[in-house]
């Protein structure tokens, strides 16, 4: 990809924001290790992809996430301290303690929630366009899902409508190449999530999700279609989840040693 000039402003956030993600997520390990939380999935090594997109949000841009995202929530800007209370349970957490590591939400950030149910964020996200569109805000509306959800009705029902309306939604599909402990190879008919994207009349655009700098600049593309009001885009991020899918999983059950270490290599 044939990068355009990023200013130092934004590699330095970029940056600063994997970072980040990648230490609170080792932090949220350690304290799920010791036992003071639960049903933590791990988001390390799919930091570039909410991070390059977000980079071209605006405060009052909307974000909606899946069961596993942390990384979602810290590039769109959410308190540390307040999303660690959280995974505790405690009071001064974004849920008041209630909602645990898979429904963070915080909706002065534009992070109207995490969710545990694959695939359900992606018409909430379309009807947030569509409130976009009707009260000409200018706003975008983000939703990710990995690749297992890709292959939900509600992501093709949510695609066309926003199609024929143009909606101001980007549908990021985080492709890490497991859903659980399926592969992708096997699930998704046709081999690609993005060429899907020509059935609904939008863009479907592939892309490195190991790459901040391939992020930014597919971000640029899509926010700026969406905000625009040409409509909506599906992006299919290529990213790998470096750990199980939850704590207690054993990835080396279902996949080499040799892929995970290719994954880690291009860290």
């Amino acid at each position: 990809m044939t990068y355009k000039e990023i200013n130092r402003d934004s590699l330095v956030w970029m940056y600063k924001t994997m970072v980040t993600i990648r230490r609170f997520e080792e932090q949220s390990r350690r304290e799920a290790d010791a036992g003071k939380l639960r049903g933590m999935h791990s988001s390390v090594g799919q930091e570039a992809v909410p991070t390059g997109i977000s980079a071209h949000l605006n405060q009052d841009d909307y974000v909606l996430g899946t069961h596993r995202s942390h990384h979602h929530c810290i590039a769109k800007g959410l308190d540390l301290n307040e999303m660690m209370a959280e995974l505790l349970g405690k009071a001064t957490g974004t849920g008041k303690g209630k909602g645990g590591t898979m429904h963070i939400a915080d909706i002065d950030k534009g992070m109207l929630g995490a969710n545990g149910v694959v695939g359900s964020n992606i018409p909430v996200a379309t009807g947030v366009a569509l409130t976009s569109k009707v009260r000409n805000t200018g706003q975008v509306s983000v939703v990710f899902f990995g690749d297992g959800a890709s292959s939900q009705g509600v992501l093709h029902e949510s695609m066309n409508l926003a199609g024929i309306w143009k909606l101001p939604v980007i549908f990021v599909c985080e492709n890490n190449r497991y859903a659980e402990s399926t592969p992708f190879e096997y699930s998704v008919s046709g081999g690609s999530v993005a060429n899907r994207a020509d059935g609904y009349g939008i863009p479907g655009v592939t892309v490195d999700g190991q790459s901040v700098l391939d992020m930014f600049e597919v971000g640029k593309e899509a926010v700026s279609r969406a905000r625009s009001g040409e409509g909506p885009t599906l992006i299919e991020a290529h990213t790998y989840r470096y750990f199980g899918h939850f704590g207690a999983d054993d990835p080396l059950g279902y996949r080499s040693e040799d892929e995970q270490n290719f994954y880690m290599e291009r860290d």
